[in-house]
């Protein structure tokens, strides 16, 4: 496996993005598979592994507590705060976001706990909380830093100007975003203040929520999938996205690799400051996911693969209204 510098640390090139496991796509998986993935990660080399309060209202940072603790040494550790579940009073958790500092200091007591690990490597912002000035949220990150309790702060779903005002308060570590082919929102402004300010870049949802995979069954999504509310996975919308799969399958056949592997590759190949965390709940998967560090893409394939799925190209939106108007991030006219 490959390295890459990530603020202070050094981790493998690709990380393990550990929501899969545990929320958004449906039933999580047993606890002895959710072993297995997280298990053959760490084997294969992945020192990089992302959770947050919110996946599974804190299940999937207890099953990775559980999981990994007795290799704690062996990796990088980041989890996020600033959206979690909370009971309203009647026994069930509904999903907020709150960036108030008492908030985060709290959450971050939860996860340490969950995590059952001293100190956080990397606690990103989960959203910023409009409500709340970003200054104020990282402010309370930075105390987290000073007591020893989180190594370094990260952000999530946020603008350039966004960043730039945090990391006035407080040095930003990694920006962490969607940003695949067919998201191509960070090439906007974020990316670049990210490489100005020295920023790492963490790509979430690397092969497009699967769909760079290869064709999906969208009718036979989980009721609770969220994909169900992404407009690009609406029928019209996927069926005309659909058609560029062809092609895009055969760019990958003359890189001599899996579809998956193109779209990790091309964004190792954006630049060594990125470092996609792709999630699974299938070792296969994984190992083929872990194989892109080996695909060498030339200027020519990384133009053609480029030209064919972007903003232009694709039909819908990465998120519904209500999603759009939580995060921070850039968008396209």
């Amino acid at each position: 496996m490959q390295t890459r510098q990530l603020g202070p640390f050094s981790v493998s090139a690709i990380g393990l993005g550990c929501m899969n496991l545990s929320h958004a796509y449906g039933a999580p998986v047993s606890r002895e598979q959710g072993e297995r993935v997280l298990l053959a990660a760490l084997d294969a080399g992945v020192t990089f592994f992302d959770t947050a309060a919110l996946y599974g209202f804190g299940a999937n940072e207890t099953l990775v507590g559980e999981v990994l603790k007795p290799h704690r040494r062996k990796f990088i550790l980041a989890s996020k705060c600033g959206m979690q579940g909370v009971d309203p009073g009647n026994g069930t958790k509904v999903r907020v976001i709150d960036g108030r500092p008492e908030t985060i200091k709290k959450t971050c007591e939860d996860a340490l706990r969950r995590l059952q690990t001293d100190v956080i490597d990397l606690y990103y912002l989960h959203r910023w909380d409009k409500k709340v000035p970003i200054e104020d949220s990282v402010g309370a990150l930075g105390d987290l830093v000073r007591e020893g309790k989180i190594q370094t702060i990260g952000l999530s779903e946020v603008s350039a100007t966004t960043l730039r005002k945090a990391h006035a308060v407080h040095p930003i570590t990694a920006v962490q975003t969607e940003y695949s082919l067919w998201t191509r929102n960070p090439e906007i402004a974020v990316l670049a203040a990210c490489r100005e300010l020295g920023v790492s870049f963490v790509p979430f949802s690397p092969v497009a929520r699967g769909f760079l995979c290869g064709p999906l069954d969208i009718a036979g999504f989980d009721a609770k999938d969220i994909r169900r509310t992404m407009p690009r996975f609406a029928p019209d919308n996927y069926a005309a996205n659909l058609k560029l799969l062809p092609a895009y399958n055969a760019l990958a056949q003359e890189a001599g690799c899996s579809p998956s592997q193109l779209a990790l590759a091309w964004l190792l190949h954006k630049g060594d400051d990125l470092i996609p965390i792709p999630g699974t709940t299938s070792v296969a998967h994984l190992m083929d996911d872990l194989g892109a560090v080996n695909v060498k893409l030339s200027a020519d394939l990384m133009a053609r693969v480029e030209d064919l799925i972007n903003e232009r190209t694709v039909v819908g939106d990465r998120y519904n209204a209500q999603a759009n108007s939580e995060v921070d991030t850039e968008t396209f006219a």
